[in-house]
């Protein structure tokens, strides 16, 4: 008797492999873990991470300098809600194809492009705001910015599936992650030591022109191709991908798929969703969050994603979420342990490079598994549904953070986070049973 997610993956990928799939297939050796589509996972991970570090640490930083209350800070979250719900627009871009005139990118292409310059745009109009005088509207933008942002991750995500054979999902998707995190660097560490010796309006305007490297990405790559007609109406992009999914095991084997998805990254998102107010509140300037804490979480994250990427090829997505997902929650142990010990560089050091190693693991781990549980006909639908659910705690339970730290403190909010990381862990055998994968 296979699990629920066994069947998921014969149903994801033999019927309608991606042609990545043949071309790699014969491929071994250095090629597994260093060829041409490996750097374009490095592009569209950075671009995918650029704007949502903007919402969360960059702007966060701004509202908190500007002397927003914590408690607004933490409503802010609620913005993100197309990260929740960008899979009912998500068909619009598996339907249609967006041309340019006499130039016609492809489907996936087309909407990189747009969105990739709205999102550019959304982020420096950011600066040329007060968030004294017109917080409504800076709310408005920023919701705005995570729109865009949330489009532009429908399209990367199908992009990457449809671009990596089965075999190179997990390495892909690693990379992919670990420069996601070496994108927040740039709003959670240049800008805000940036911010220190310059107005807001340079800061977000330099943030901007950081997405122009992925624009000129989805300027030269290919379109890929895929076996298996995509849908031809508006109607079949809509019905079809989540007849497909539910077909596979029942309601039954999807509710336990679309459960694991939810709460796997609970607790270590909720750990992480005010980290930055953390580090202020807790006595550090912002040029040391800046140069200490960020700087180490680069060096973490570099590191940990390229091991991690090709240990995740050796053990298996299976074995790669359970090993990854107690690293999360030992990850979210250490702010608590950093919030008793009190403000020390050594601490802060030990404690960002924990959560980054094991955030961006186990965020390669989990999205492995999103992307092996899609049908690469319905790449964009799809994967948009798993994402979405996957984004639910990060704005709900988010937002609900800054209460939670008033009410209880900060040592007994990490608390709770490494109590929240236990039931995903929990679903583990019935929905990648550990070595099944092999």
């Amino acid at each position: 008797m296979t699990s629920p997610h066994e069947d998921t993956l014969s149903a994801a990928s033999t019927p309608t492999a991606s042609v990545a799939d043949d071309e790699a297939s014969k491929a071994g050796g250095w090629r597994v873990y260093l060829n041409r589509r490996m750097l374009i996972c490095v592009f569209l991970g950075f671009t995918s991470g650029l704007p949502l570090f903007v919402l969360i640490n960059l702007v966060q930083a701004w509202l908190r300098s500007s002397g927003v209350d914590l408690k607004a800070i933490g409503l802010f979250a609620l913005i993100q809600f197309p990260y929740t719900w960008k899979f009912v627009w998500a068909p619009l871009m598996d339907r249609f194809v967006p041309t340019f005139g006499v130039w016609h990118p492809g489907r996936r292409r087309g909407w990189m492009l747009v969105t990739q310059i709205l999102v550019a745009c959304a982020i420096g109009a950011m600066g040329f705001l007060s968030p004294r005088d017109a917080i409504w509207t800076v709310a408005g933008l920023a919701a705005l910015l995570a729109f865009f942002s949330a489009s532009q991750d429908i399209v990367l995500d199908a992009y990457r599936r449809e671009l990596l054979p089965d075999r190179e999902q997990g390495l892909g998707t690693a990379i992919h992650v670990n420069a996601y995190k070496v994108a927040g660097l740039v709003p959670g560490s240049l800008g805000l030591i940036l911010a220190d010796h310059l107005p807001w309006q340079t800061v977000f305007l330099v943030t901007a022109a950081f997405m122009i490297p992925g624009i000129l990405m989805t300027l030269v790559v290919s379109e890929p191709t895929v076996r298996g007609a995509p849908p031809k109406t508006l109607e079949e992009a809509i019905v079809l991908p989540f007849r497909e999914f539910l077909a596979r095991d029942g309601w039954r084997g999807a509710l336990l798929v679309l459960g694991f998805i939810f709460l796997y990254k609970l607790g270590d998102s909720m750990a992480t969703s005010l980290a930055t107010s953390f580090y202020i509140d807790l006595g550090f300037t912002k040029t040391e969050i800046g140069v200490i804490a960020k700087t180490v979480g680069f060096w973490a994250s570099l590191v940990g994603g390229l091991v991690g990427g090709i240990w995740l090829v050796r053990l298996g997505i299976n074995r790669g979420l359970w090993i990854f997902g107690l690293f999360q929650m030992v990850s979210s142990a250490g702010f608590a342990w950093l919030a008793h010990q009190g403000p020390t560089s050594m601490g802060l050091a030990v404690v960002i490079a924990l959560e980054a190693g094991a955030a961006g693991l186990g965020t390669a781990a989990f999205t492995a598994y999103i992307a092996r549980a899609t049908d690469p006909r319905y790449t964009a639908t799809q994967f948009a549904l798993f994402t979405s659910l996957a984004s639910v705690p990060r704005t709900f339970a988010n937002a609900g953070a800054g209460f939670i730290v008033a009410q209880i403190g900060w040592f007994e909010f990490f608390a709770v986070c490494v109590v929240l990381a236990v039931p995903g862990l929990l679903l583990l055998p019935r929905v990648a049973p550990w070595g099944a994968d092999r």
